[in-house]
């Protein structure tokens, strides 16, 4: 297993067709709030605030993605998944970490992300705490989850 920090517009087409497999067909996300202004490519960008795209790989194939982009100067954790026959595995774990460790490149603070309510336990596990209320997004269940980098 191992992650690379996305670095052309087809490793970018990979995640995004990972996003449009977990999120819009399996879990009913409308594919235009999935994706947006902060998905577009820009290889000049790299550390200057704009969003970083992370992707999985498990025995040569792409099957994870996730982004991290600096809101506020904290660092926001966002599109984080896994195509369903490669969730246990630990590759979630490993996203995580590649995403904070970009946010530690950047000296951020702290990172948040909105996790769905049945991921909740996951990231408790890797330090994150529930920083609200639950509420919806796209329909589902989430809430807001923090955890300090310092």
């Amino acid at each position: 297993m191992n992650s690379i920090i996305i670095a052309t517009p087809e490793e970018l087409e990979k995640a995004f067709s990972i996003r449009k497999n977990v999120f819009v067909e399996e879990q009913g996300v409308p594919l235009a709030d999935e994706f947006d202004e902060f998905d577009e490519f820009d290889e000049f960008d790299r550390l200057d605030g704009k969003c970083e795209h992370i992707l999985a790989y498990y025995e040569g194939q792409p099957v994870g993605t996730g982004r991290i982009r600096t809101v506020e100067g904290i660092g926001k954790l966002e599109r984080i998944c896994i195509v369903e026959p490669y969730r246990k595995f630990g590759i979630g774990r490993h996203i995580i970490a590649a995403l904070e460790n970009i946010a530690l490149e950047k000296g951020l603070p702290k990172v948040k992300l909105h996790g769905q309510t049945h991921a909740k336990g996951f990231y408790e596990k890797l330090g994150y705490g529930v920083s609200s209320a639950e509420f919806m997004e796209d329909g589902i269940p989430h809430v807001l989850m923090t955890k300090s980098m310092e």
